[in-house]
């Protein structure tokens, strides 16, 4: 079966943002994305090779629920989800689920942790014993 997606191509999300400066320190400066573009009402990040940009809105979530809305990372290599969990702590970033394990005796075990950005988004983080449950 062939994608429509290819190694070079970026996801894209839009995420609201109360303030743009909280949203640099937090992505850019707690996560270590890249910063890719600046503008009055956005900015555009390099996050873990995808693109989200946030943008400047009254319209951020004030409720803080993870289900039904989340966005996040799957990690391939456990390293490299422990190396973000490590980040995470001695950044001091703000933790909405502590990590855990879900799922604990079937195939789609998984390891995961969510943080809160400034603005009430939601970042969830996983890796899964089994790679072939990352879809």
């Amino acid at each position: 079966m062939s994608t429509v997606r290819s190694t070079h191509d970026a996801f894209h999300l839009a995420i609201p943002a109360r303030d743009l400066d909280e949203a640099y320190r937090f992505y850019v400066e707690g996560l270590g994305c890249k910063l890719a573009r600046r503008y009055d009402d956005r900015i555009t990040l390099d996050f873990f090779g995808d693109q989200v940009v946030c943008h400047l809105s009254d319209a951020w979530d004030r409720g803080l629920e993870l289900y039904p809305r989340h966005f996040g990372v799957t990690f391939r290599e456990r390293e490299d989800w422990e190396r973000l969990l490590s980040l995470v702590r001695r950044r001091d970033l703000d933790v909405f689920a502590e990590p855990k394990t879900r799922f604990d005796d079937l195939v789609e075990r998984h390891s995961t942790f969510v943080l809160r950005d400034p603005s009430n988004n939601l970042l969830e983080f996983k890796h899964y014993d089994d790679p072939r449950m990352m879809y």
